[in-house]
């Protein structure tokens, strides 16, 4: 047992083993970052942490926010109280400080903890640095906002400011240097992680920031009327009531249980656009300034062009195949949609701002572009459809963010593409059902992660193995230096994404810089958008 001191009191967390039986690490888990947000802290801004006497033992998580699991597509037994982090270091006292990597995890901002189910420390701390993974609050819990002081929007991503609070005033006593931060997540983690680039709250709270498979302007991670999806959400469950104040009073009253995995539709298009892919109820919101510490008053857009933005130097990128992952999570039913209802094709923010006489043809254009005809159907297009969705969904948007945020010139910029593939990729290996194989969505962090609950074989001889210390030593280097390749260790320098060169390593068994990779993608989206007469970057 080992024993550190934070602002609250005592902490006694383990030594443990790492998983390739090469060396061991201090885990300190379910660690409270701030009070539990119950009862009229429902819904409202984390209040700093309680302390504690005597010592805390720290050996084990803390409970996950309650949840409908996108995964086992089953509800999960949480609670509210549910505001915990785990820290896991090489070196509680080491001579000089290490940096901090602190993990924000995906789910689409309902499904997700920072437990080590999927996010097992073993292989990134192997690289000498202190590893941070946080659960914050998920769906109407954390995302929820009718637009008044008491309820304004974004509680989830203002979790996430104080879990940084946290770190910068106690990492040091587990080894960590406060002033070496670096934020990174997968997916709506990555999204997350864009905000903060964005965000007055989060200013000062980190040196870097790696974006996995998401940014602030993709389609899902888009708010429609959130203040409309409140109330009908409150009329779902019984109170009919338009007054806000009303609405906020109960909704704080109800059972946890009524507000997880809820389909608070305010448009006939999003029963059926109600699929990954496009939508999610309850994502982070321009916040009306109602006097409150506001986590984001402005669309990205504005603070993108104004280059009003953290002063921090960022990696993004996305998976080769991401799309992949949905013959893993998806529903047959959502296939069936596609077939019926073109429009299904069509992006979010147009569907919402324009009419179906301007709908129907954006997509058999986009139907024409992937599938050469004017119809799809999903047994003979699949292949299609993976490069249709992950384009749409992931590429497009990368690449727009990463451009405006060059413009800025507020840091260095890396692009990449993750190639890898091994036995590992439990999600893009689809081989025996149509025949393809990749690197989907989910697939790039079980070579960052030792992920616990699937139980995956390591082989320190395999390629697999490799490619685990390939990627994990580029993404500790950039914590480390703001540079993934600081020397020639790993056989390429990766130059910084300039809106010339368009520099993007690709990170596979080999890695590989290119220039000006997915270009036609890019172009033929932005068409679509510009004959729409929509911005890919506006909320809608």
């Amino acid at each position: 047992m080992v024993k550190v001191h934070v602002e609250q009191g005592w902490l006694e967390g383990e030594e443990l083993p790492l998983v390739t039986a090469d060396g061991r690490y201090y885990s300190f888990k379910g660690i409270p970052y701030a009070k539990p947000p119950l009862g009229e802290l429902r819904f409202t801004a984390p209040a700093p942490p309680s302390s504690w006497e005597g010592v805390r033992k720290a050996t084990s998580h803390g409970k996950v926010c309650p949840q409908y699991d996108i995964f086992s597509g089953s509800l999960m037994d949480g609670s509210e109280d549910c505001l915990y982090l785990n820290v896991y270091t090489p070196n509680v006292a080491p001579k000089t400080p290490l940096p901090v990597m602190v993990f924000i995890h995906g789910g689409g901002y309902k499904s997700g903890s920072g437990n080590d189910d999927y996010y097992g420390p073993d292989f990134l701390v192997k690289e000498n640095v202190v590893l941070v993974t946080i659960n914050y609050r998920l769906e109407a819990l954390g995302f929820l906002c009718l637009d008044i002081s008491e309820a304004p929007g974004n509680a989830g991503m203002k979790d996430q400011v104080a879990a940084l609070r946290w770190v910068q005033k106690n990492i040091a006593s587990f080894g960590g240097d406060p002033s070496t931060v670096t934020i990174f997540g997968e997916s709506a983690g990555g999204a997350s992680t864009g905000y903060h680039v964005l965000s007055p709250m989060s200013k000062n709270l980190f040196k870097r920031a790696i974006l996995m498979s998401g940014v602030p302007i993709c389609d899902w991670s888009l708010n429609y009327n959130p203040q409309r999806r409140a109330i009908t959400l409150a009329k779902q469950l019984g109170c009919e009531s338009e007054d806000p104040h009303e609405v906020l009073k109960f909704l704080q009253s109800v059972p946890v249980d009524k507000l997880v995995h809820t389909n608070p539709c305010i448009t006939k298009s999003e029963v059926i656009l109600n699929n990954p892919f496009k939508m999610y109820h309850f994502t982070p919101v321009v916040e009306k300034n109602l006097g409150q510490e506001a986590f984001l008053l402005e669309e990205p857009l504005k603070l993108l062009m104004r280059k009003d933005i953290n002063e921090v130097d960022a990696m993004l990128g996305y998976t080769n195949e991401e799309a992949l992952v949905g013959l893993t999570v998806l529903k047959e039913k959502m296939g069936e949609d596609y077939e019926k209802y073109p429009d299904m094709f069509v992006p979010k923010r147009i569907l919402y701002k324009k009419p179906l006489t301007t709908i129907m043809p954006i997509a058999e254009m986009i139907i024409q572009h992937y599938f050469g005809k004017k119809t799809f159907h999903r047994k003979e297009n699949m292949r299609n459809f993976i490069k249709y969705a992950t384009d749409m969904t992931f590429i497009h948007f990368v690449h727009k963010f990463i451009d405006l945020m060059s413009r800025t010139q507020k840091g260095k910029y890396y692009l990449y593409n993750i190639s890898v593939f091994s036995e590992r990729n439990v999600f893009g290996n689809h081989k025996e059902t149509i025949g393809m194989t990749g690197t989907a969505h989910l697939d790039d962090l079980l070579y960052l992660f030792n992920p616990k609950l699937l139980n995956l074989p390591i082989n320190k001889e395999g390629k697999s193995y490799k490619m685990i210390r390939q990627t994990c030593a580029l993404f500790a280097n950039f914590a480390k230096y703001g540079n993934p390749t600081p020397d020639s260790s790993l056989g390429v320098t990766w130059l910084p994404y300039d809106e010339n060169s368009k520099k993007q390593l690709d990170i596979g068994e080999e890695l590989v810089l290119n220039d000006h990779v997915n270009l036609d993608t890019v172009k033929f989206w932005d068409h679509i958008y510009e004959i729409a007469g929509v911005s890919c970057f506006e909320y809608v």
